[in-house]
């Protein structure tokens, strides 16, 4: 099936709420926690690309009190909801995380600043690329530890429909159109492969599938 573009940035405001109210317990937690088993706990500096409401942002620095956030998101309705949890949150460690609203060609970071990038579930959005792996090359230190997870483009339509159905059968009808419009938006984990070779990002980075709808793409910058 071909790829099917969807538009960059989530910023309706009903979509951002809707994505926000929705329940993703399960897959954030096991991004962190993909995260902490390859790469033991983070300290240092963090750059998080797509960071949406900011619920992994705020799971990491739960968990990694010598850890500073950078979370980036392109879409105002995202950050504002970001800022909303971040504002929620008791404790000190909403202090050390840092929210930037900006698109991958207006994000102004220091170069090669960050112990660990981030990414989860950004790639699918972008209709190019080639920018997404360029600005992790450009912000992550040598040796930075390095997770992106996204979703799997299925092979038909109908496979689509039928991750929809098992996996979203009773999110709200935005959400459902959102996730089915992301599969056929989504780049196989062979595309990622080429993607990196392009960015000179192999073999540092590898490609591993995960599940019926997700890959993830890891290692340490050379």
């Amino acid at each position: 099936m071909e790829r099917i573009p969807e538009p960059e940035l989530m910023d309706e405001t009903q979509q951002a709420a809707a994505y926000a109210g929705a329940d993703f317990e399960e897959p954030n937690q096991r991004f962190v926690e993909t995260f902490l088993e390859r790469f033991g706990l983070p300290r240092g500096t963090m750059l998080d690309l797509g960071c949406g409401p900011a619920d992994i942002p705020l799971r990491f620095a739960r968990s990694c009190p010598q850890l500073h956030i950078t979370a980036v998101d392109g879409a105002p309705a995202m950050i504002e909801l970001a800022q909303h949890a971040l504002d929620r949150e008791r404790g000190t460690c909403r202090e050390r995380i840092h929210l930037v609203c900006a698109t991958l060609q207006t994000l102004e970071l220091p170069p090669a600043a960050y112990d660990a990038v981030i990414s989860n579930s950004l790639l699918h959005h972008l209709h190019d690329p080639a920018p997404f792996w360029q600005c992790i090359r450009q912000h992550a230190r040598p040796g930075a530890a390095v997770l992106v997870m996204d979703l799997a483009r299925p092979a038909s339509r109908t496979e689509a429909e039928s991750i929809v159905d098992t996996y979203a059968a009773t999110e709200p009808p935005v959400l459902r159109r959102d996730f089915f419009n992301s599969l056929l938006a989504a780049f196989t984990p062979q595309e990622v492969t080429d993607q990196l070779a392009a960015a000179a990002l192999l073999p540092s980075l590898q490609v591993e599938r995960t599940s019926d709808r997700h890959w993830i793409a890891h290692g340490r910058i050379a």
